[in-house]
């Protein structure tokens, strides 16, 4: 029963769902591309041939590495912070509709729910934050640009399970210590950060998708900050713009770094109706 609990805990899960969603969901995005090619950004070939820098396999063995190391600091963070998770108590007033005194449980559901809503903004908000000045000085350095970020660039056709594919020492500075750091300052338990960071996940993958334009898709929906606003960022003539990710783009038009030509977006909307 002690090891089920350990292989259960909301830290273990925390560390390793969004692991597991980041395949699963560049799996679905895949299938999709397969499904309804007149979505993607580019064809297929027009991928492969952009992005013959660098071979899938090598793509997918950076981004296991990446992974390793991510569940590595994960797993520190969690063991230095020990926060105390009140989730079970406040699953047994959410199932029961009562607390441990028999009061009415529905003002402290409200009141969880809200808490955790204003944890995922402020995590979201300091992801964004962290993620845009390492991201913008990775390319302002001419140094690090050259012996680190731009192994992620020699993706110029962004695809899915690729979203993580960068030098181990990028991807532990600006993706990995992003999350430590939201995690850290907004406070959340262990167990809401296994739905933040699944949720941060599945965003970085769809914004690598190369896939626009489907129908509907709550991501290009509710955020400006996706699949289109970061392949802008790969192509050679964008990498000065479009830093900010995974969620907003308010740093971006802040600082003048905001790039996204209406002329651009109209060719690609062409392009997918016509197919």
């Amino acid at each position: 029963m002690g090891f089920m609990r350990i292989v259960a805990s909301d830290e273990v899960l925390g560390t390793f769902i969004p692991i597991i969603v980041y395949w699963l969901y560049a799996a679905l995005i895949v299938f999709m591309e397969k499904s309804f090619p007149k979505y993607k950004i580019r064809s297929a070939e027009e991928q492969d041939k952009r992005n013959h820098l660098v071979s899938k396999g090598t793509v997918i063995k950076g981004v296991v590495l990446q992974q390793v190391l991510q569940a590595l600091t994960a797993t520190l963070v969690y063991i230095l912070t020990n926060r105390d998770d009140d989730a079970a108590a406040s699953m047994t007033t959410s199932t029961t509709g009562q607390n441990d005194d028999g009061d009415d449980g529905i003002g402290s559901m409200i009141m969880m729910l809200a808490t955790t809503m204003v944890q995922f903004l402020i995590a979201m908000v300091v992801m964004d934050t962290w993620q845009y000045f390492m991201h913008r000085y990775m390319h302002e350095n001419k140094f690090l640009y050259k012996h680190i970020h731009s192994q992620h660039h020699r993706l110029v056709a962004p695809y899915a399970y690729a979203a993580l594919y960068n030098h181990p020492l990028e991807g532990l500075l600006v993706d990995t210590m992003s999350g430590a750091v939201s995690f850290l300052l907004s406070g959340m338990s262990p167990r809401t950060s296994i739905f933040f960071f699944s949720f941060a996940t599945i965003k970085a993958v769809d914004d690598h998708s190369g896939v626009c334009n489907f129908p509907w898709h709550p991501f290009h929906v509710m955020f400006r900050n996706n699949s289109l606003y970061h392949d802008v960022h790969h192509q050679l003539s964008g990498t000065k713009f479009n830093f900010s990710q995974p969620f907003f783009v308010f740093w971006d038009r802040l600082l003048g770094t905001y790039h996204m030509p209406s002329s651009a977006e109209d060719e690609l909307n062409k392009e997918a109706k016509s197919k």
